[in-house]
Formats: structure tokens, sequence, C-alpha cells
């Protein structure tokens, strides 16, 4: 056999070994497979498979899973994806969202008040708010450089790298606040930023999924979110709604002007939007 099951059969049939051969040639399309889409690949019926899995010593079908993903050589998202996968039920809606309430709940545990009212007056006392985002963070990114603009908060986004990012560092200021987003690591990028700000002073607010950083990885301020356990599928849900907070809690303080801007937003919009 080509993988160690918990039970090592004397015997296996010839549609067993058909499975185990489909196993190993599809190792990482397995992993994400449904009892119903193996049956259907191999044209045999679930109750086969089930009995397979159950011949070499698991439990069922999802046992079966978990263990040849243990045995499969698989980094970054994917392998956090199937391991995902292999926690949930076949209702993903449901158990979906019954993870994001939990890591909502998390978060509401872990983020500390007194950083998130620090943030929100950052936000409000700067001059210029500028935002450096890479990958998978530029949704909650884009979404409170969206909100944020739209209440009247001069944000700027700072290009992802290269000479560009240098070249709007330069003439920050101590009236600045850059927003960072760097869950599990700050990169390179935004550690450059961390550094320049000891010459430019202007204030940092980074949202983590870490509780400590090292010195080269911690902003002036630090806004813990929960996306899951560092071997999962990370969901985007807790900083979404950090950041969605910030702004309510900004508009509350801001009062008037908040209105004010949005009302300027919405007559814009009459007058111009069928232009457009």
């Amino acid at each position: 056999m080509y993988f160690s099951f918990p039970k090592t059969p004397d015997k296996l049939t010839a549609t067993e070994q058909a499975i185990i051969e489909y196993i190993t040639g599809h190792r990482d399309e397995f992993l994400f497979m449904t009892i119903g889409q193996l049956s259907a690949a191999l044209t045999v019926s679930e109750a086969t498979i089930s009995r397979f899995a159950r011949h070499v010593g698991c439990c069922d079908f999802k046992h079966l899973k978990r263990i040849i993903m243990e045995q499969t050589v698989q980094k970054g998202p994917a392998r956090k994806l199937a391991n995902t996968l292999q926690t949930g039920s076949d209702d993903f809606l449901t158990y979906w969202m019954e993870q994001q309430q939990y890591n909502l709940k998390k978060t509401l545990e872990l983020l500390d008040r007194e950083e998130f009212d620090r943030a929100v007056q950052a936000i409000r006392t700067a001059r210029r708010v500028f935002i450096y985002v890479k990958n998978a963070s530029r949704a909650p990114a884009q979404l409170l450089e969206f909100r944020l603009r739209r209440i009247g908060i001069d944000v700027h986004k700072i290009p992802s790298g290269g000479s560009e990012l240098l070249e709007w560092l330069a003439p920050m200021c101590s009236e600045d606040l850059v927003i960072l987003f760097g869950f599990s690591k700050v990169s390179s990028e935004g550690r450059v930023i961390l550094d320049y700000q000891k010459r430019a002073g202007y204030t940092t607010l980074l949202f983590t999924g870490r509780a400590y950083h090292d010195e080269e990885q911690r902003a002036d301020i630090n806004l813990l979110v929960y996306r899951g356990e560092e071997n999962e599928f990370h969901s985007m849900s807790a900083p979404v709604a950090v950041a969605d907070a910030l702004v309510l809690a900004l508009s509350a303080q801001m009062g008037t002007d908040a209105v004010n801007s949005l009302e300027t937003v919405r007559k814009l919009k009459t007058q111009y939007g069928k232009r457009l």
C-alpha cells in the first residue's frame, strides 16, 4: 500500500486497490472531495467507499481523509483550506457561519478596548491617514479606506512596494497616521514603515492576529483580531467587523462633521449620478 492506515488488511479487493490508486495519483484533489464526488470519479457506490474506509481501520470517510492529509506534504493556503474542510460538516454554510460567530466572539475577548479607543482617537486627530496592505488583507483595508473617505477623512493607500513606497514615506510627518495589516507577520515593507517611523514621527496602527510582536513588528497601536487557528483557513470576518466598528465609533465622535460629509456625497450623487 502507498499509505500507512490504522489497520493493514490481509487482502484488498480489486475495487479497493483502485481506490488507493486513485488517491495516490490525485492526493490534493482527494483532500477536497466529498464522498459523493469520489464515488462519481471511481464509478463505485458511496457504500463501497465507506466499507473500504472501515476495512483499513478508519471510522468513516472523513477519518480516512484526515489520515491521508497527515501523510501528504502540503503547505500554505491549500493545507489550511484542507484542514478547515476536514473539521466541518457537509453543510459548509452553517459550519462557516458558526465559525465566524466564534471568531467574532474570540476577537471581542482578545481585543484591548483601550487600544481600540486609541485607534479611534488616532484616526480622528491625524492630518492624513495612510493605509498599507498586501495580499488577502486588501479586503478589509479597502473597506476601511472606502468608509473613512465617505465620512471626510483624508485617506490614502500606499503602494505595495519598491521605490514608490519610499517616495510616499519621504514627506510623512508626526501629524500623519499609517494603518498596516499584518495578521501572522509584518511584511518586509511593513517593517520599513515601522522603522522609518522613528525618524519621521508618524503614528502607526497595526491590525494583527498575534498577541505578541517583537520590536520590529510592533506598532504604536495594535488591534488584535482572531481569524482562526494557525493551520485553518483564515477568515476576514473579524478584521472587517473591527474596521466597521472603528468607523462607527469615529463617526459618533465626529458628530455633524461625519453626517455633513455623507450628505455632500449624497447630493453629488443626486446631481451627477446619472452622468456617470
